[in-house]
C-alpha cells in the first residue's frame, strides 16, 4: 500500500480515475498536468522528492522529462493497470480476481469480447462474474471497486499499458499477432513487440503461431511453454481448426469445440480471435459446451466486421476499425470479389504489401482521405487493372457518400463492399466510429 504522496501524471480520463482511485483509498495524491486540472509539469519536476511513486497515464511516452527525471530521482515510475494489479493482489479490495489479459496488434477488442462471453457461460454454473475491463467495457479500477464483486477480469490491455506494468502477472494472457504501430511512442518495433509479449508472463500464455513476429517476440521473452493457436491443422499442445471444427488438441486426444460456420466476424480474422479466446476459456475450465454457446450468440461490436447493409445479393461491410494495413489485412482475407473503400491517414505505412497480398481479390477501388494519392499510386503500380475512383471532397458526410454512391453503380451479385480503409480517420472524421456510421447510413438509404 502507498504510504507517502502518489504523483499521479496527466489529468485526462485515466488520471483522474487513478486520483479517485487513490483518494478514496486515503491515499494523498498530487496530479501534474499542464491543461490546468493540476500543478503544472514543471513545478512536478521540482517536487519530485516529495513523492512515493508516480503513476502515469499509459499516454505519456517513456521520453517525457517528467517520467525521466522520476526515474533519475529513483522513484518508479508505473501505470494505471499496474497500481490496480498490485492493489487487488494485495487484497485491498478482497480475495484477488483471476487477471485474464489479452493483446495483440489487431484483434484485441473481438477475442475480449468473445472471451468474456465464454467466461460468462462458464460463470452460469461457478457463480464467478466475469467482465471485459480495461479498453473495453468499464476501467481495470472500476471493475474493482465495483459493489457487486467482478471476480474474473477479461481485460484488453494496451502496448502502453503493458509497458508501465512492471509486476503485472496474468493468471493467463495471449498475443493475438503483431504488426507495426505505435513506433514513434515505443522506439522501435522490438520494443513496442516485446512491451506487448509481457502478457504471457504467466502460468498460461496463448500465442498466435502463425505469426513469426509472435513466435519472435516469445523466445527474446524467453517464453518456453506456450499454447498455440492456427488456422491449420493443430499440432499436439495447439488450438486449430479440422474439418471445418474450432479444436482443442492440447490433451490426449483433439476435442471439438465449436464450428466455424457462423463465428462473427467472418473469415480468418474471426475464426483466430475465437480460437485464441477458445484457448484461454479452456485453461480456466471452459468445457466446449460453454464456448460453443459463447460463439453461437456472439455478435461483433460495431465497426468490426460488421454487415450493415444486403441488398441484391450484394453485402456492405463496416470495418472501419481497420486503421492500418494490418487490420485491413485481416478484414480483405478470405473474401473475393470485393469493391474495397479504402484511405486517411497512413502514418508513414508501406501499403504495397496489402496490395500486393489481396488486389486478386478486388473489383474496383474507392479512396478517400489525404493520402488517398499515395494508396492510387501504389495502386497504378501494382494492380493497374483495378478500377480506381477518388473523392476529392474534404466534407466527411458528403465524401462518404460519393463513395458509396459509385460502389453501388458497380455492384453486382456475390460483391462485397467493404470499408477497411488501413488508414486512420482523424483528418477527416471525428475517428473511426463516425467513419462507420457514415458509410453504414449510406449504405442503408441506397439499398
Amino acid at each position: 500500500m502507498i504510504t507517502g504522496t502518489a504523483l499521479i501524471a496527466g489529468a485526462g480520463v485515466s488520471g483522474r480515475g487513478i486520483a479517485r482511485l487513490l483518494d478514496d483509498l486515503g491515499v494523498s495524491v498530487v496530479v501534474a498536468d499542464d491543461n490546468g486540472a493540476g500543478i503544472p509539469v514543471a513545478e512536478a519536476r521540482e517536487r519530485l522528492a516529495e513523492f512515493e511513486i508516480v503513476v502515469t497515464s499509459p499516454g505519456w511516452r517513456p521520453d517525457n522529462p517528467l517520467l525521466i527525471d522520476a526515474a533519475a530521482a529513483g522513484l518508479e515510475v508505473i501505470g494505471d493497470v499496474e497500481l490496480a494489479y498490485r492493489l487487488d493482489r494485495a487484497g485491498t479490495f478482497g480475495a484477488p480476481r483471476t487477471w485474464l489479459v489479452v493483446t495483440g496488434t489487431n484483434g484485441k477488442t473481438t477475442t475480449t469480447a468473445m472471451l468474456a462471453a465464454m467466461m460468462q457461460e462458464l460463470g452460469r454454473e461457478t457463480g464467478l462474474r466475469a467482465e471485459a475491463v480495461g479498453n473495453i467495457g468499464v476501467s481495470v479500477a472500476d471493475a474493482l471497486g465495483d459493489a457487486s464483486r467482478v471476480d474474473i477480469l477479461v481485460a484488453e490491455l494496451s502496448s502502453f499499458q503493458l509497458h508501465w506494468s512492471s509486476r503485472l502477472t496474468p493468471d493467463a494472457g495471449v498475443l493475438l499477432n503483431l504488426a507495426e504501430d505505435h513506433i514513434d511512442w515505443h522506439g522501435s518495433f522490438t520494443a513496442y513487440a516485446d512491451d506487448k509479449a509481457r502478457a504471457l508472463r504467466g502460468p498460461v500464455a496463448v500465442a498466435g503461431v502463425d505469426d513469426a513476429e509472435v513466435c519472435a517476440a516469445l523466445g527474446r521473452a524467453g517464453v518456453e511453454k506456450h499454447t498455440g493457436f492456427t488456422l491449420g491443422e493443430p499440432g499436439l499442445g495447439q488450438f486449430g481448426v479440422i474439418g471445418g471444427q474450432l479444436v482443442d488438441n492440447t490433451g490426449d486426444a483433439p476435442v471439438i469445440l465449436a464450428p466455424v460456420a457462423g463465428i462473427e466476424p467472418a473469415g480468418p480474422a474471426g475464426v483466430l480471435d475465437a480460437l485464441a479466446a477458445a484457448a484461454i476459456a479452456r485453461s480456466q475450465g471452459a468445457r466446449p459446451e460453454h464456448i460453443a454457446a459463447a460463439l453461437a450468440a456472439f455478435q461483433v461490436d460495431g465497426h468490426r466486421g460488421q454487415t450493415v447493409a444486403e441488398s441484391g445479393g450484394v453485402a456492405w461491410v463496416d470495418n472501419s476499425k481497420a486503421t492500418n494495413p494490418h487490420a485491413a489485412d485481416a478484414a480483405l482475407a478470405g473474401l473475393d470479389n470485393v469493391i474495397w473503400i479504402a484511405g486517411g491517414q497512413l502514418k508513414g505505412a508501406d501499403i504495397a504489401p496489402l496490395l500486393r497480398e489481396h488486389a486478386h481479390r478486388m473489383r474496383a477501388v474507392g479512396l478517400l482521405g489525404v493520402d488517398a494519392p499515395l494508396i492510387a499510386r501504389a495502386l497504378a503500380e501494382l494492380a493497374p487493372e483495378l478500377p480506381v475512383h477518388t473523392t476529392t471532397s474534404t466534407d466527411p458526410a458528403a465524401a462518404m457518400d460519393e463513395l458509396v454512391e459509385w460502389a453501388a453503380g458497380i455492384a453486382r451479385a456475390g460483391d462485397t463492399v467493404l470499408l477497411a480503409p488501413a488508414a486512420a480517420s482523424l483528418d477527416m472524421f471525428s475517428g473511426m466510429a463516425e467513419r462507420g456510421d457514415l458509410f453504414a447510413a449510406a449504405a442503408g438509404r441506397l439499398t
